[in-house]
This record gives structure tokens, C-alpha cells and sequence, in this order.
């Protein structure tokens, strides 16, 4: 039995190292309460291509591109360009960009079916009939956006500012719909608050989520080569371990639509959680590596930004760059970490552990290794802490598990009522009762999101697209906030 506790020890000793090691993305939440980056005015307008992969989305597709039309920025220095990928005989998404002024290229092609492959395609003709270099700067957008009228304006003073990736204030314009959207638009703005406005702050690499980004064209000029579930964590993950900083502009909004079905929800979920596993196995290496040797990476992006050579660039800041590329591949490697995987084989490999002590008639757990916590509060209310028998120790684990749960619901829900609160003057009106049960149920969204990862893990996902039905225009959205 001695192996057996040995073994639970070694377990908990890695758990717990590697827990305090990602420690530090506490202060990101406490940084992200006080400030975030602010961009000067931007002393150039530059000329950008916006991208948009589109399968059967003629609902939205016509006022994504009327936002964007009805930006205050110089519509001759922004081209359209949608891919109608594998669009339904029906539907009329190719005939609507079209009418609307866009660029569209009609893609009919099933043996590659996730937005990363309808990208590519669009990437590589843009290439063909333009030149990646023809455009300075490429937005991404999903059909169902919402662009707020200055959007471009203020990524356009990030992007001024020598930023090469810049990622956005991501709104939700079905908040209210039901607890399922209000989940969603509660996980977008935790990001914002808890990571993105933080890094940014620390001109370090935030996230990409999906959709509402910027880059430079030198991003992409060997193309588009993220075609993985979730080519947003792939596209940054790599982004990362080349040396490039991951900007957020904090001014720069845009809205997207949310699922309101359980079913849609947990189908996007458990092809997330496979995209992250994929990311993770395509990338982790290279960013564990990249902690301890970066081959001057960042400088020699920074170098070839500025066209001189690295010895050009301080001693001093080369050292600086270096220090931050390794710190960044390490904070990126926390991200694709995929760790309630790991969390749940770990709890799993625990218990049988346990068992095996348990039915062998030994001590599950001794009094010296249980949290002083409880052995305190055991002693307040006056119970003596007695674990001597394997019922008591059972209990004690029930009791435990049932406190953590507890604990950790509750602490979603503060986590909810902190959202709606300081971000109460961007997310549309939403009555009060309603917003006490989105902080309620926002918790499932996390247990949703558990319980993919693991369905993902054993199971083969194949991209579906999210259906959109909220045909509703940017001027709607304004009024709607203006109420």
C-alpha cells in the first residue's frame, strides 16, 4: 500500500505544481478591473481587406456587410471579400454579398469542411487576383457580425500604432434571448475582463476568438494554414511561437449572435473542445520549447518590421524581447493547455487509487493530509476529526466534494454579477430578473464545457455549421441600446 500513497502523493505534487504555475493569471482579472490599452489617433489610414467565410447565411450576411459599408472609415480603403463555402442550391448568400458591393468566390469542395479550409480558399484567390500585399491589413468576421460604426476607425489606430494582430470588444446582440446566449455573451466579456484588456495592457498576447480580428498581411503570406475545429486557437498559438504580440483594442466593438439551443450549443462546444485538443497537440510542443530557446524570434520580427538588421536593435531590448517571447509561449501554453482533461483523469485515477486503500482496509486519507481548513472547522462546531474508519473517510470525501462544488458555483455566479455589472453600459437592456437568472445558470455553461472536452476526447467531430437566425441590422442593435 505504501506504492499506492506514493503514487497519490506524486499526483497531487505535479497537480499542484502545475497549478501554481498558471497562478499569475489571477493578476490579469485584478489588472483588467482598473485599465486597459488605449491607441493614440492613428496618424495613417491604411488600406484592409475583410474576410468573411459564409455557408448558407442569407439571413445576416446583408447586414454584416451594411455595417461595414456604414463604417465613418474611407470605404475605398476597405474591400469585401466573402466566400460562399458550400452553400445549399437555395441559398442565396453568393446572389445577397454581390448586391451588396462585396467580392464573392463560391467554394464547392466537401473534403475539407471547417472555416479554416474556407479561408484558405479565399486566402489563395485574393493571392491569385490581387496580391497578398495588395492589402496592408486583413479583418476576419463571421456572417452573423455586427460592426459598430467606428469599428474600423479604432482598430485602425492599434494597427497605426505597429501592432501586426489586434482582436476586439465582442458583444452579443441576443444577450437576452435565453440563459443559453446570455452564457455565451457572460464567456466573452469574462475574457475581456479577466484576459484580454490585462495583456494588452502588458503588451503581451491575448487571444483570438473565432472572429472580429486584424492582421498585417506579412501574417499570412505563405497563407492561410490553420484549417484544424477551431483555427482561432491555431492561428494564434502559432502567431505566438513566431514572436508576434496579440494586441486588443478595448474602443473597437463588434456584435455576434449566440446560440439559443442546447442541442447547437453543445454540438459547438464539443467541436471547441476538439479544436483545442488539436491545438494543443500542434502546438504545445513548440511553445514548451520556446520557454527555453527562442532562436531570437522576436527580434528577428522586429528587425524585419522595421527593415534593419537585429544587431541594429539595443542590447537591452533584444534581451527584453527575448525574455517576453518566452514568457508569452508560456502564457499561451496555459490557454491551449487542456486542462479539465488532465483535471478529470486525475480525479479519476485518484479515486480508484483511493478505493484500493479503502478496500484493503486502510487509511484513505490521515488526518495529517487533510486541508487544515476543515480539520479546523470540524474542531469550531465541535466534532472531533476522526478518519480512522473507511465510512468516516467516504464521507468526509462526499462532504468535500459536495463543499468544492458548491464553492465553485457560487464563485460562477459572482463571477456573472461582476460581468453584468461593470460592463452594464455596453451589453443591451436586459431586465433585472432575468439578468439574477443568467447569473444563476451561467455555471452549467462551465459544466457544459467539462463535459465536452471529455465527450470530444473519445469521440470523432466533424464542423457543422452554427445556424443564424437573428436578422437584425447595427441601427436596430443602436436603438435597442439606447432604450
Amino acid at each position: 500500500m505504501f506504492i499506492i500513497e506514493l503514487i497519490i502523493k506524486i499526483i497531487n505534487t505535479i497537480s499542484s505544481t502545475i497549478s501554481a504555475l498558471f497562478k499569475f493569471k489571477s493578476l490579469y482579472a485584478v489588472i483588467g478591473f482598473f485599465v486597459t490599452r488605449k491607441f493614440p489617433p492613428a496618424k495613417k489610414q491604411h488600406k484592409y481587406a475583410v474576410l468573411v467565410a459564409a455557408r448558407n447565411e442569407e439571413k445576416v450576411i446583408g447586414h454584416l456587410i451594411n455595417s461595414i459599408r456604414a463604417q465613418d472609415y474611407p470605404a475605398e480603403l476597405v474591400t469585401i471579400f466573402v466566400v460562399a463555402d458550400n452553400c445549399d442550391s437555395d441559398d442565396n448568400t453568393a446572389k445577397i454579398a454581390r448586391e451588396k458591393g462585396a467580392i464573392c468566390y463560391e467554394r464547392h469542395d466537401t473534403s475539407g469542411r471547417t472555416k479554416g479550409f474556407a479561408l484558405q480558399f479565399l486566402v489563395e484567390c485574393i493571392r491569385r487576383d490581387y496580391g497578398i500585399s495588395s492589402f496592408e491589413g486583413y479583418f476576419i468576421f463571421d456572417a452573423d457580425n455586427l460592426l459598430k460604426e467606428d469599428f474600423i476607425s479604432r482598430m485602425n489606430e492599434s494597427f497605426d500604432a505597429g501592432e501586426k494582430i489586434i482582436t476586439s470588444y465582442r458583444n452579443t446582440k441576443n444577450f437576452g434571448d435565453n440563459w443559453i446566449s446570455a452564457s455565451y455573451g457572460i464567456h466573452w466579456l469574462r475574457t475581456v475582463r479577466y484576459e484580454h484588456r490585462a495583456r494588452s495592457v502588458l503588451h503581451l498576447a491575448t487571444r483570438i476568438q473565432g472572429t472580429g480580428f486584424l492582421f498585417a498581411h506579412e501574417v499570412i503570406k505563405d497563407g492561410w494554414n490553420y484549417t484544424s475545429l477551431t483555427e482561432d486557437r491555431a492561428f494564434c498559438a502559432d502567431a505566438v511561437a513566431n514572436g508576434y504580440k496579440i494586441s486588443y483594442n478595448n474602443a473597437a466593438e463588434f456584435f455576434d449572435e449566440q446560440p439559443v439551443d442546447i442541442k447547437i450549443a453543445m454540438r459547438q462546444r464539443i467541436r471547441w473542445a476538439k479544436g483545442h485538443l488539436q491545438a494543443f497537440v500542434e502546438t504545445g510542443g513548440k511553445l514548451f520549447s520556446h520557454i527555453f530557446v527562442t532562436h531570437g524570434a522576436a527580434n528577428k520580427l522586429e528587425a524585419s518590421s522595421k527593415d534593419i538588421s537585429v544587431e541594429d536593435i539595443p542590447k537591452w531590448k533584444r534581451f527584453f524581447n527575448n525574455i517576453r517571447l518566452r514568457f508569452m509561449s508560456f502564457d499561451m501554453l496555459s490557454i491551449v493547455y487542456p486542462r479539465s482533461v488532465v483535471s478529470s483523469f486525475k480525479k479519476v485515477l485518484l479515486f480508484i487509487l483511493r478505493s484500493i486503500l479503502v478496500y484493503n482496509e486502510a487509511l484513505l486519507i490521515t488526518t495529517s493530509f487533510a486541508p487544515s481548513f476543515f480539520r479546523n472547522a470540524f474542531s469550531l462546531i465541535g466534532l472531533n476529526f476522526d478518519l480512522s474508519t473507511a465510512g468516516k473517510q467516504i464521507a468526509f470525501l462526499s462532504l468535500f466534494t459536495f463543499l468544492y462544488i458548491v464553492n465553485t458555483y457560487l464563485l460562477n455566479i459572482l463571477t456573472a454579477a461582476y460581468i453584468f455589472i461593470i460592463e452594464h453600459k455596453r451589453i443591451m437592456p436586459i431586465k433585472w430578473y432575468k439578468k439574477v437568472w443568467f447569473c444563476i445558470t451561467f455555471p452549467i455553461f462551465g459544466l457544459i464545457g467539462n463535459l465536452s472536452m471529455l465527450i470530444a476526447l473519445f469521440s470523432k467531430v466533424e464542423w457543422k455549421p452554427i445556424p443564424h437566425n437573428a436578422a437584425i441590422s447595427i441601427e436596430e442593435i443602436n436603438k435597442n441600446k439606447s432604450k
